[in-house]
């Protein structure tokens, strides 16, 4: 499989779009990256999977799928090597990376304002009601 070949696959996808970040292209659905290409080098494909699915990748095809390095590898992100892939089986890890991301929801945090942390009846000590 070559860089295009990667490239057109992921571009086949539903809703995809093509973008760059820190210097390579990348491929994302709904905003988020689910593919990128270029790292760690021109022969590289990356796909963000679940640690379970990286493990069914990696073990099916170890000289194709290695988990990235550090934590984004111990979250699911895997590299392909291009040059020994087939792309069906690449197509394959593309449409779960990009399931994977159109599936996450964005995290919202909760705000507590003062006013919802102190109710009427409330005791400020012990936190009872009176």
């Amino acid at each position: 499989m070559t860089p295009q070949q990667f490239r057109k696959s992921a571009l086949s996808l539903p809703d995809t779009v093509e973008s760059e970040h820190m210097g390579h292209p990348d491929f994302r659905v709904g905003g988020k990256i689910f593919a990128s290409l270029g790292a760690p080098s021109t022969d590289w494909g990356m796909v963000k999977l679940t640690p379970e699915q990286q493990q069914t990748f990696c073990g099916a095809d170890s000289d194709v799928f290695q988990p990235c390095n550090g934590a984004w590898g111990r979250q699911g992100c895997t590299n392909v090597k291009l040059t020994a892939a087939r792309t069906t089986v690449v197509r394959s890890a593309l449409q779960l990376a990009l399931e994977n991301a159109a599936a996450s929801q964005p995290r919202k945090k909760s705000i507590v304002t003062a006013s919802l942390a102190k109710r009427p009846g409330k005791s400020e000590k012990s936190g009872q009601s009176e």
